[in-house]
């Protein structure tokens, strides 16, 4: 079985590729697996916000299009950039063990976000952490903030902002991870639904190749995948939406934390849920509908207003 792999061309995506396409070489039924890469919308369009242009999905359009023309098998993803609703057709067949979860502050001489001056400009384009950043330290002025890692760093070094936010994951895999001023723990700042997994993507009817990527599954990672993104699908979220989650399994038991905040902070809604990890997905829906009761929706119709 040969493989070819959609990717888009960022230093980060190649990473992710290359580490697929390794972990399917060792696998006896595959004799080759090599990369396809893209250039999509989201990585040329750089002016604008992501909210502005579509959503996330923009990053991963092209690389459906690949498979569907049958230039590529497979598709390589940072799982936070997979819409919660998969289109016809297509499906997650596997999710790697999950690396660091969490989000990270990036500032010259290693200040931490208490260090930061009073107004201090924050880049970053995420209403998620926008909402997080605002709820710590009301007085920041969130900036928006687009490009490839380097690029983003490089505005960084350049003095357009006084810090940003990255996730701590991408940063590691570049071996960058010595710009890490501070990692932020889940009581600061909840993560996107499944920061730091990376997803392998192909067409639904391929069932061959469905059963030869599921080998590459981490079933701990399968379970907290699965509850995180049940909460964004049944929130109706997207990249536009200041909602956050993390799900952990410890002790045998699956525990779901979610967040759902207005982009200024000013408001917020909390809640956790634990239950059997075989039952991540009722369980993430299960909390959905608990924030859905606590208001949620008015929040994050107030953000769409907001942010529409």
């Amino acid at each position: 079985m040969k493989i070819r792999i959609a990717t888009r061309k960022s230093a980060l995506a190649l990473w992710q590729a290359n580490h697929v396409a390794a972990m399917l070489r060792d696998l006896p039924e595959v004799d080759a697996a090599e990369l396809v890469p893209l250039s999509t919308r989201g990585d040329e369009i750089l002016d604008r916000s992501l909210q502005k242009i579509g959503g996330k999905g923009l990053f991963i359009k092209e690389l459906e299009v690949a498979m569907q023309a049958g230039d590529a098998e497979i598709a390589v993803h940072s799982m936070k950039d997979v819409p919660a609703e998969m289109p016809e057709g297509f499906c997650i067949a596997a999710v790697l063990e999950r690396a660091n979860h969490a989000d990270a502050l990036i500032s010259p001489n290693g200040a931490q976000l208490g260090d930061l001056p009073q107004g201090a400009r924050v880049g970053s384009s995420s209403l998620r952490r926008q909402a997080q950043l605002k709820m710590l330290r009301p007085d920041l002025h969130i900036e928006p903030l687009r490009g490839n890692v380097n690029t983003r760093l490089s505005k960084l070094e350049n003095g357009d902002y006084d810090a940003i936010i990255l996730a701590a994951a991408g940063l590691e895999r570049l071996e960058l991870e010595r710009h890490i001023s501070q990692v932020f723990v889940p009581t600061e700042m909840l993560p996107a639904a499944a920061q730091g997994v990376v997803g392998i993507e192909c067409l639904a009817e391929n069932e061959a190749l469905r059963t030869t990527l599921g080998k590459l599954n981490h079933a701990t990672t399968v379970q907290t995948t699965l509850a995180e993104r049940a909460i964004a699908r049944k929130l109706g979220a997207s990249c536009q939406s200041p909602v956050a989650t993390f799900a952990v399994v410890e002790g045998g038991e699956l525990r779901v934390s979610a967040l759902v905040a207005l982009p200024d902070g000013s408001e917020s809604i909390r809640d956790s849920v634990a239950g059997d990890p075989q039952d991540a997905e009722r369980i993430g829906e299960e909390l959905a509908l608990r924030l859905l009761e606590s208001g949620a929706r008015r929040l994050l119709d107030t953000a769409g207003s907001m942010h529409g």
